[in-house]
């Protein structure tokens, strides 16, 4: 009831709907995806074949906007483990089949300001500490109130209080991969626009207040600054970079006690349709103990350290990522829109005890014709002292209305 009233008094206060037609807009998307997973270990691979259709419909009225979607996800072949059901003999796919509602949310939306109330999708900066885990065909969404300000030049305020995450485990989640994990989250960053790039300092108080969820573990608070930018160095030629430091420590009802540190540093070199990319990837340890290394449980996990998914949670004695990539694309080639081919390597090891985890190559191949996107993926982790060897492949298509 609270988070209902404070919800109705900010959109009230944002001021009232201007007069004119209702707007419809139908939202319709749909993937169809192939994933095999070949694991050492395990008795058997994985195959997964799975249908994700979100449907919807948003309607709007001047700065008003409200916005309903549904989402379900079909398993047409089910020879995996999806973290619920299934042999526990085959490696994991994190895809269980669920329906239910992806999102519904009012919006007020200004040149300075938008408030947004309901089930949403949030995707902070790089999505690397909160992302909406679009890789996974549940995705991630939070029953929050987020208000975006930017009314002063060059300067950015962003906030939101989830009192829910909702995540990729859907309607039959349970233990440790709950549907819904409840609690008091805070995301705040405060960007502002410098000659070099955006300057941003963030905190995000995570609090996953559900004893099933490791026991509170994961409750953690983080606090850091980034930095990102981009500089011409000729008429094709571009570099962006990014750096970042944060440092968490635990929260809330978590029973540990531990300090650990994040440090970025990353260059990507564009070159006409080439690509190049180098950088250094830090989520640091504090003394070993599970659960005392640096944590991003509300992250785009598979967007960093390698799509073998190995580091979703980072180690006792934390991980160091230094990570190498390539990629080209063509425009109007072959009947197509777009083809890109992309290339990656990453080093992994241990922020303490200087242990190597592994080594791990990443290749896909994208094709993109009107709505349709039809890509490839291939990871190869190779496992030194962490994990054990894995090969994955994916086959996949996305479509938009």
């Amino acid at each position: 009831m609270k988070n209902t009233i404070a919800t109705a008094a900010v959109l009230a206060a944002a001021g009232p709907a201007c007069a004119g037609d209702i707007v419809l807009t139908p939202l319709v998307d749909a993937r169809i995806r192939h994933e095999h997973v070949d694991q050492d270990g395990l008795a058997d691979t994985a195959d997964a074949l799975t249908l994700r259709l979100r449907g919807g419909l948003q309607a709007g009225s001047g700065p008003w906007s409200a916005l309903v979607e549904g989402q379900g996800t079909l398993a047409a072949v089910d020879a995996y483990f999806d973290g619920l059901h299934g042999a526990a003999t085959r490696p994991l796919v994190a895809d269980p089949q669920s329906i239910g509602l992806y999102r519904a949310q009012l919006r007020y939306k200004t040149k300075a300001l938008a408030v947004t109330a309901g089930r949403q999708r949030i995707a902070i900066d790089d999505e690397r500490f909160v992302g909406a885990v679009g890789f996974r065909d549940n995705g991630q969404t939070f029953d929050a109130l987020r208000i975006e300000w930017s009314a002063r030049p060059r300067l950015k305020v962003d906030v939101s209080y989830a009192w829910s995450v909702r995540s990729i485990w859907g309607i039959d989640g349970r233990g440790a991969k709950q549907q819904a994990v409840s609690g008091d989250n805070v995301f705040a960053s405060v960007g502002y626009a410098t000659p070099v790039g955006t300057l941003s300092g963030f905190a995000y108080l995570v609090d996953q207040d559900e004893a099933a969820v490791q026991g509170f573990a994961l409750s953690s608070q983080t606090y850091g600054a980034r930095l990102a930018g981009s500089r011409p160095l000729g008429r094709t030629v571009k570099l962006t970079y990014q750096l970042g430091y944060a440092r968490q420590s635990d929260w809330h009802r978590n029973p540990n006690d531990y300090r650990a540190d994040y440090y970025l540093a990353d260059a990507t070199l564009d070159i006409a349709a080439l690509k190049l990319d180098l950088g250094y990837e830090i989520l640091g340890a504090s003394h070993g103990a599970a659960l005392t290394s640096f944590q991003t449980p509300l992250a785009t996990g598979f967007k960093f350290q390698g799509w073998a998914d190995k580091f979703l949670t980072t180690p006792p004695n934390g991980v160091r990522d230094l990570h190498a990539g390539a990629g080209y694309g063509w425009k109007k080639v072959a009947g197509l829109d777009l083809l890109s081919v992309q290339a990656a390597w990453h080093r992994f090891d241990s922020d303490r005890l200087d242990i190597h985890y592994g080594d791990e190559f990443d290749l896909m191949v994208t094709a993109k014709l009107g709505r349709t996107t039809i890509g490839a993926r291939y990871a190869d982790y190779r496992a030194k002292r962490f994990a054990a060897d894995t090969d994955k492949f994916w086959l996949q298509a996305d479509w938009t209305f």
